[in-house]
């Protein structure tokens, strides 16, 4: 060094205490070590102990300390003084706004518990939020699920127990070629960065199926720019090119799916189609050792994917006959559909050979011992190292539950889930459906509803309908327009409400939900029917209460503001009852607690529930004596029994905490997390580590730990029976039939074996009028809306250009700092592009949640997010465009009803450039300030 160069500190004191607690800046769920000097929080990091993501930490981790002290957060309860969408409120006490929240909601409960609707956004708390509205008795309660990724979610329960983030992740340390599919970056974002760094370590392969390549796909060996909406018929292309090879894995078949069941084919029977069944009820199989017939799981039976059963003239066959006559028809062969998803033939069949000679020439065998549910004892656990990631990407379409179920199906025939190198469960996952309550909407006034509000259905007869068809739920989950929408269907709350379609209610209350703005399609009709009056004056929808930490776009919309806390000044629960943080190889959950206290007059939602909870007398929140049954949320996490010995948490359970999975109230629970770093984890034995849903010895160990009450193997089933049972009410059988109008789709789409159709705008609107599919995705900096309003991550993406290809930038003479207007069916906008050439030709696409409302999130009336950040909501329509029958369908998976984000369909034209993007929407009043230009605070002296 130079004797001129000043001396620097290189490691600079930067805490007096590191506090350890769960990251909430996106859903990873990351441990962070919360450094605090002053008692202000001067620095946040990774924990390095932490068992999702072992001390890494991305920007919006990293970012924490500037959402925690946004200039945007809310710092009291509301009161609404101005017209509903103006903004303008006046401050009032905790006691006068939960008092006027009881005032509205005690008569509800009273006579007619269903007219409220209370709809949850990104929030990390459903197991309980559920609680808190069963006890109320409305049916009408949902988390984001269904405008997020339902599909993927119901598809992957549905056909095998789970599906992929939480539910699983690939074998990080086996796999050797791994598949992506429509994954953007914001979700499971470090854990799947951790594990692609070890698997290209190794050498391994990575190929990235996505219309756009940004992210994990910009880093793949190979990248696969498909048309959107298509994937499902790409996947089935594979499927058939294994199947025409021979190249599928038929001991697993015939061991652990439903590919050896027996089919009843008798086209007489009332039975057509489901599967043949003993006295028992047992689906049937051949055993190989006797030719016979035999239940799916008699000890010692061989099942038999070959033999076929001949009774009364009618020959029976085993599901994997029928998959053979779909996949092998030429229909799905690689040169019929290249055009339509936009990947040459060749390719197709290259990347069939790939998989197959993974799968099957480089398996991994591991020697440990372990015996299946029939009884049969195996020397090896052998994999197909061929493992596969998946989400909203090919989730958010209309055909999208078929499409995650043909993926699902794709991974078992190449007998790559729950083997090494494949895809395995993270407990307590798997679970199937049928382990899974069904929905309940039972209402009676003053009384809890009869059960959980979200569920699997498994077949007609656990619909939610009124005794005249009608649906018992506001957003019509569980009716004939969306029969397995397990997680509800929050996008069509308001409308739905609005409309007084079933019927009316009276409050609406949502908590972190931004309905007003990025988490609805058809903004303007939205703002339309969230301030519209009747002939005397009156809201349309009476009232609505609403719980967010910051001044979003949605508050300027609420009646009455609750206003939540920041992730570092709270409790919260990473539960296995909802949303765990377990790992294949561990199970574990998490919390969150206050480790700065609020300088607001806040409150953290889920106490505010608990005291809401009490005045309200709801069953499980008061005692005998109709006492509070918990002083607060944190309470409620310590004592809260679920059912005997399961409660919130289960690490440090008992009376002296050394009871895990089940055991009595620990008093001391949080405590213990908090000297463990804010974390339980409790390794799975090796003998469970594979196999899970077969494997004798994990189905003893699951029962020890609480995940489910009794041994409950399953095989995975390639053949749903339950839609079976739809498509033939639809037919006529039965004696619950749906309408006329939906039978046709009924039957076309709830296919028992997975089928690909097209999107359904392409049907409502002319592909060659709107010849362009427009996307978003959310980046790795942003995860929920309130992203964009952090002062560091706003430095990485201050506004969002619309990104174009090639093809499309030079048809139209697009340079460097042009606009154009992009017009839908429903309407239009008029943004700044940019050029990408490595993105699907005929694709256009924007990060999503960037733009903002003027006068929302204490932001400036001139940030780039409110002139030149935007949305493609503009675009989007709740509803299809009429197409002549009389009809407005619903823009959505007619089976689960997630709500059909990406099928959007737009022509584009150059534009003269405004002064900022169109449409520009009159600037809301803000409870809170505008933030300062500069942000100096510091924690350091």
């Amino acid at each position: 060094m130079s004797l001129d160069q000043p001396p620097i500190d290189t490691s600079p004191h930067v805490s007096d205490e590191v506090r350890k607690t769960t990251c909430y800046m996106c859903a990873c769920r990351c441990g962070i070590n919360v450094h605090m000097k002053d008692g202000k929080v001067a620095y946040i990091e990774g924990n390095r102990d932490h068992p999702v993501n072992q001390g890494v930490l991305c920007a919006k981790g990293s970012a924490g300390i500037m959402q925690h002290n946004a200039p945007s957060r809310l710092r009291a309860p509301l009161r609404r003084t101005g017209p509903r969408g103006s903004g303008q409120f006046e401050e009032i006490s905790w006691e006068e706004a939960l008092q006027t929240a009881t005032d509205w909601l005690a008569p509800i409960r009273a006579n007619h518990p269903e007219k409220l609707a209370f709809f949850t956004g990104r929030d990390q708390s459903q197991s309980f939020t559920s609680f808190w509205a069963q006890g109320f008795g409305t049916p009408n309660y949902a988390a984001h699920g269904g405008f997020c990724s339902v599909n993927m979610a119901a598809a992957g329960i549905y056909t095998m127990g789970g599906a992929f983030w939480e539910f699983g992740q690939p074998d990080w340390d086996h796999t050797k070629l791994f598949m992506l599919f429509g994954v953007a970056e914001d979700h499971d974002s470090n854990p799947i960065k951790m594990g692609i760094g070890k698997i290209k370590a190794r050498g391994a392969r990575i190929i990235g199926v996505n219309p756009i390549r940004t992210g994990y796909n910009a880093v793949a060996d190979d990248w696969v720019g498909i048309t959107p909406g298509t994937d499902g018929l790409f996947i089935l292309a594979l499927v058939h090119c294994l199947m025409q090879a021979g190249k599928v894995d038929l001991d697993y078949l015939a061991r652990f799916t439903n590919a050896s069941v027996l089919i009843n084919e008798d086209p007489k029977s009332d039975q057509f189609g489901l599967f043949l069944r003993d006295a028992a009820g047992q689906p049937q199989v051949i055993d190989r050792r006797t030719g016979q017939l035999a239940p799916w799981n008699g000890q010692g039976v061989e099942p038999d994917l070959a033999a076929t059963h001949r009774a009364a003239g009618i020959t029976h066959r085993p599901v994997f006959h029928l998959m053979a006559d779909r996949y092998l028809d030429p229909a799905y062969a690689p040169e019929a559909v290249a055009e339509r998803c936009g990947i040459p033939a060749q390719r197709i069949r290259a990347l069939a050979a790939d998989l197959a000679r993974v799968a099957f020439d480089e398996p991994v065998i591991l020697d440990r011992e372990w015996t299946d549910f029939r009884g049969k004892k195996h020397a090896q656990m052998i994999g197909r190292p061929v493992s596969f990631h998946a989400m909203r990407g090919i989730s958010a379409h209309s055909n999208g539950f078929q499409t995650c179920r043909a993926l699902h199906m794709l991974q078992i025939i190449l007998g790559a889930v729950e083997t090494p190198g494949g895809m395995r469960f993270k407990p307590p996952y798997p679970k199937p459906a049928t382990a899974h309550p069904k929905p309940h909407g039972k209402v009676t006034a003053g009384a809890a509803l009869d059960g959980p509000h979200l569920g699997y259905v498994q077949g007609p007869e656990d619909l939610l309908l009124h005794d005249d068809g009608s649906p018992i739920r506001i957003d019509k989950a569980f009716s004939w327009d969306n029969p397995m929408s397990a997680h509800g269907l929050m996008h069509m709350v308001i409308s739905n409400a609005h409309a007084g379609d079933p019927y009316k209610i009276d409050t609406l209350f949502m908590y972190m939900a931004n309905m007003s703005w990025n988490s609805s399609m058809n903004l303007g009709g939205v703002h339309k029917m969230l301030t519209d009056t009747d002939a005397n004056g009156d809201y349309v929808i009476p009232r609505i209460i609403y719980s967010d930490a910051y001044s979003s776009e949605m508050v300027a919309y609420a009646d009455l503001i609750l206003p939540d806390t920041t992730y570092l000044e709270r409790h919260d629960c990473i539960s296995l009852l909802d949303r765990p943080i377990c790992e294949a190889d561990g199970v574990a959950d998490a919390i969150r607690w206050p480790v700065v206290a609020p300088d607001r007059d806040v409150r953290g939602f889920q106490s505010v529930l608990c005291d809401l909870g009490a005045r309200l007398g709801l069953p499980g929140f008061v005692n005998d004596d109709g006492s509070a049954k918990y002083k607060d949320y944190a309470d409620y996490i310590t004592n809260h029994i679920r059912r005997p010995g399961i409660g919130p948490l289960a690490g440090f359970r008992g009376a002296d905490g050394k009871d895990e999975g089940r055991g009595a109230a620990n008093p001391d629970q949080l405590q213990s997390y908090i000297d463990n770093g804010g974390f339980w984890i409790s390794h799975v034995p090796d003998t469970c580590a594979y196999y899970k849903p077969f494997n004798a010895a994990y189905q003893d160990w699951a029962v020890k730990m609480g995940f489910y009450d009794v041994v409950q193997p399953y095989i995975f089933q390639l053949y749903v029976e339950p839609l079976r049972k739809f498509q033939a009410a639809a037919e006529g059988h039965g004696h619950r039939q749906p309408p006329d109008h939906l039978r046709g789709q009924i039957k076309a789409t709830m296919d028992p074996l997975p089928i690909w159709y097209p999107p359904f705008e392409d049907g409502h609107v002319d592909p060659a009028a709107y010849p362009i599919h427009a996307l978003t995705q959310r980046p790795m900096a942003m995860y929920h809306s309130w992203g964009s309003q952090n002062a560091w991550l706003r430095q990485i993406h201050g506004h969002n250009p619309l990104y174009l290809p090639t093809k499309i930038w030079d048809q139209h003479g697009f340079q460097d700092g042009d606009w154009a207007c992009v017009t839908s069916a429903h309407g239009s906008i008029t943004v700044p592009v940019a050029h990408q050439a490595a993105l699907n030709e005929n694709t256009i696409w924007t990060w999503n949640a960037i733009g903002k409302r003027k006068g929302a999130w204490a932001l400036d009336e001139h940030a780039p997010e409110a002139t030149k950040g935007f949305l493609l909501n503009h675009l989007i329509h709740e509803l299809l465009p009429p197409r002549g029958d009389g009809l407005r369908w619903a823009n959505s998976d007619p089976i689960t009803g997630q709500a059909a984000w990406f099928d959007l369909r737009v022509k584009i034209e150059k534009s003269a450039q405004p002064n900022e993007a169109q449409p520009v929407l009159p600037a809301i009043s803000s409870p809170v300030p505008q933030g300062p230009k500069d942000i100096a605070w510091t924690s350091r002296k």
